[in-house]
């Protein structure tokens, strides 16, 4: 095998054990890729409601934060509004992209089931999005 076939194939194989490594330390939340799943994850119900919460992440301009807006109706997702907070005009970029095509990855799927990983491009606001989601989830069990 050619030397660069094998470097590639090495640095593949590293790539999936640390992926690996980092969902043993993920919580179950059900589903995958970007829209979710068919079951929940947890037998958890939530209350019906419109919920908000901000969610912070670490952009290459700083923390950047995000505001979602989310309403539940019997666990599923009915609406969704992402404000962007973004400082840095990049970041203002992505974060409007990513506010843009949320809504048609999560409304209608079961809020246990959203794996949210790149909307239009933006990814890191993905992060800031999952602590928004979680905070909401709990929000939504506290009612």
């Amino acid at each position: 095998m050619p030397r660069q076939t094998t470097r590639v194939i090495a640095l593949a194989f590293a790539g999936l054990g640390a992926m690996g490594a980092l969902a043993a330390c993920a919580p179950a939340t059900g589903g995958g890729g970007t829209g979710g799943g068919d079951a929940p994850a947890s037998d958890e119900s939530y209350a019906d409601g419109t919920y908000t919460a901000d969610g912070s992440y670490q952009a290459p301009s700083g923390t950047e934060s995000i505001t979602v807006e989310l309403t539940l109706a019997d666990d599923t997702v009915t609406g969704i509004t992402v404000t962007p907070h973004a400082t840095d005009a990049t970041a203002k970029g992505m974060q409007s992209a990513f506010a843009g095509g949320i809504a048609a990855q999560v409304v209608g799927q079961d809020i246990d089931t959203l794996e949210i990983t790149r909307v239009a491009g933006s990814s890191l606001t993905s992060g800031g999005f999952k602590i928004a989601i979680e905070a909401i989830k709990e929000q939504a069990l506290a009612s």
